[in-house]
């Protein structure tokens, strides 16, 4: 797993970064050695690895980046730092780096969290029956616990606008296609404007404000031994706003048997021992004080 080139990847400055990083640990790391991890469609991702098996993660903006990006990582790791103290299982934060003439864009740098990240049919296959149910009921109760935070004490009451959410994100979406569509004049969905202007007429009140994480899934989290969540991660379009637009969007990813999976990530759950869509919704509302009645609209959303 451990590529060991001197001369690192495009998007790590591997002595630099040691420099760095042996500024902000309690110890000299001495020589690193790195593997780029997969499964980010965004920011790069690194494992970087020391001679006495210590092991951290580095985040930073993908190659080609023109705008500045020092809010983008500033805002994950603040998230990341905010969430510590809370019940929501994070990994803990190393430092962050503003400073593009270390590694030609701002990084931070959290522990490695030791565990699996279910993407496939063949990953969820090495869980049991049993670890599958504990990672679903974890699931779950997690999210929760992400939408049960306390914003102010954990100081993140600033971080987006509390109300509107459902319709800031319909008009930004709707305006991002009518973008594409002026490109692409060919480009002629008119289910698109049927689905946008329903959904705008029937928004529904939001009944609180909470983190909404915005990308919420098993292959967005680490399980550990028994098959509960270790740490959930990619946190970069986390935001406030209606916490079921969460639990809508794991619904979607959520494969029940002999049904089809709206992506490939979500296919695993179809193995036995998961819980069910409807167990989901179910537990959800157990631990939770919100109304789920209106759920569908969040679904279709």
């Amino acid at each position: 797993m451990i590529d060991p080139s001197p001369s690192g990847h495009p998007g790590l400055n591997l002595e630099a970064v040691t420099a760095w990083l042996n500024a902000h640990v309690s110890e000299p790391t001495g020589p690193l050695e790195w593997s780029l991890i997969a499964g980010g469609h965004s920011n790069l991702t690194f494992e970087l690895c020391s001679q006495d098996g210590r092991r951290w993660v580095l985040r930073r903006p993908p190659l080609g980046q023109i705008l500045a990006t020092a809010h983008d990582m500033g805002r994950e790791y603040r998230i990341i730092s905010a969430l510590a103290d809370t019940p929501v299982p994070v990994a803990s934060v190393v430092g962050l780096c503003t400073d593009v003439e270390v590694n030609g864009a701002p990084f931070y740098v959290m522990d490695f969290v030791e565990g699996l990240v279910v993407r496939s049919l063949e990953g969820a296959a090495t869980l049991s029956p049993s670890q599958r149910h504990a990672a679903s009921e974890s699931l779950v109760d997690v999210l929760a616990q992400i939408h049960s935070v306390d914003l102010d004490n954990v100081g993140l009451a600033d971080l987006g606008r509390h109300d509107g959410y459902i319709e800031r994100q319909l008009r930004r979406w709707y305006g991002q296609f009518q973008g594409s569509q002026a490109q692409n004049p060919n480009l002629d969905l008119p289910a698109v404007d049927e689905v946008f202007q329903l959904l705008m007429e029937n928004l529904p009140a939001q009944q609180a404000t909470s983190i909404v994480h915005g990308d919420y899934r098993l292959d967005n989290c680490i399980l550990d031994r028994d098959g509960k969540l270790a740490a959930v991660l990619d946190w970069e379009i986390c935001t406030l706003g209606d916490p079921l637009a969460d639990l809508g969007l794991l619904w979607v990813y959520w494969t029940d048997p002999g049904t089809t999976a709206a992506l490939p990530q979500a296919s695993p759950t179809s193995l036995d021992g998961f819980l069910r869509k409807q167990d989901l919704l179910d537990r959800y509302s157990a631990v939770s004080s919100l109304d789920l009645s209106g759920i569908d609209y969040y679904i279709a959303f």
